[in-house]
């Protein structure tokens, strides 16, 4: 039997860097059966398998408009389904993922990459080129907990009222590997979160919660152990709601009884409630307190599955900018918002005219002035003053 896999998101999202896990694990269960699996990097070669498995993640990741699910063709992942995506079979849910599926993909990368360096007549640095590639290579990723107790609107968590345990880590570890990668939606949320959280300390391998973690649910026993495990990057969490301010500064004033690492971070979700002048002002408030506990915001622009409401906001531009400047935490920690877009309009080739960046500035702060004199000038501080 031929096996077709389709990661949507890898072929149609730029810059995409990350793997798929129910491709992964439907390529190991499969070849247990002893199929020939092969990853594909087209829509144009359906009729060579017998079964052809398409995934996505995000919503608007763009799929041929043909494609649907026939006896042979099966689409599944919450960018079809959002919340309503189908579970796997449990013999593939629990299977061992094939961490060797995307290998062949990333060698011919590597290959165009250093067949164009030697084009242009400059040195390949493989080394270097092979770090985008690192949750492929590097990392044994699964679930040790599902579900979630916060059922928020905007997220695609929404099946389940608890926390309950999924996979023993042994399901999807494997000794070679270097870094663990968990997907868990709330694992702090799990009422035995203790003795797994034990378990990975005492892998002593660097381990990451890439979805995050929920720090309104943080207490000093979960501080204490969180913040000595050997963990890989930064500590992921969100300050999704300005209505949370006041128990969001409790739980950072009690983490940074724990530690002192600039690594933390936190998911900022803006257009949600509205995408008007006051949630830009959430979003800046909520900006100014990760500031002053020296924590890195990320700002998150709410994507519903058929529509981004942001993107039909008079300060669409604003929201643009906001993220670039966030998002880069070089930057975001040695420029205020105005600086930032001052430096955009350096470099813009257009004499006399503004930057999409300058422009959103001028035009809000026109609006708003009071506002944009709380907020532009205010620089991160590493110290916390």
């Amino acid at each position: 039997m031929k096996i077709g896999i389709l990661d949507a998101d890898l072929l149609r999202r730029k810059n995409h860097r990350f793997p798929n896990l129910v491709c992964e694990k439907l390529s190991g269960f499969y070849k247990e059966q002893g199929a020939k699996v092969s990853l594909l990097t087209d829509f144009d070669h359906f009729r060579k398998f017998d079964h052809v498995f398409v995934s996505k993640v995000f919503t608007d990741t763009p799929i041929p408009e043909w494609l649907v699910e026939t006896d042979r063709i099966h689409i599944g992942g919450t960018g079809f389904y959002f919340d309503k995506a189908p579970n796997l079979p449990d013999e593939i849910e629990h299977h061992m993922p094939d961490y060797r599926l995307y290998d062949d993909w990333i060698a011919g990368e590597v290959a165009k990459a250093a067949a164009e360096k030697e084009r242009q007549g400059k040195e390949f640095n493989k080394s270097s080129f092979m770090v985008q590639f690192k949750e492929y290579t590097d990392y044994c990723i699964g679930f040790l907990t599902r579900g979630c107790f916060r059922r928020c609107k905007f997220c695609v968590n929404q099946k389940f009222q608890h926390v309950f345990a999924h996979s023993p880590l042994e399901e999807f570890y494997y000794d070679e590997c270097k870094r663990i990668c968990l997907l868990d939606d709330n694992f702090l949320g799990y009422p035995k979160w203790r003795p797994l959280l034990e378990q990975l300390l005492e892998m002593k391998k660097p381990f990451k919660f890439k979805q995050g973690l929920d720090e309104r649910i943080l207490t000093e026993e979960k501080c204490q152990l969180l913040f000595k495990a050997n963990y890989d990057g930064d500590y992921t969490f969100a300050f999704d709601n300005i209505a949370d301010y006041d128990l969001i500064e409790s739980k950072l004033k009690m983490i940074r009884k724990y530690t002192d690492t600039t690594s933390i971070r936190f998911y900022v979700l803006v257009g949600f409630e509205s995408t008007d002048e006051k949630d830009i002002e959430n979003a800046f408030e909520r900006i100014k307190l990760l500031m002053k506990y020296h924590c890195i915001p990320y700002i998150m622009r709410f994507q519903h599955k058929n529509f981004s409401p942001w993107k039909e906001s008079p300060y669409r531009s604003l929201y643009v900018t906001l993220a670039r400047w966030a998002n880069q935490p070089n930057i975001f920690k040695k420029m205020s918002f105005r600086q930032f877009c001052e430096a955009n309009q350096a470099l813009h080739k257009t004499e006399g005219t503004l930057c999409s960046s300058m422009n959103a500035l001028n035009e809000f702060e026109k609006k708003f002035p009071r506002m944009a004199k709380r907020f532009f000038n205010m620089r991160y501080d590493r110290r916390g003053k």
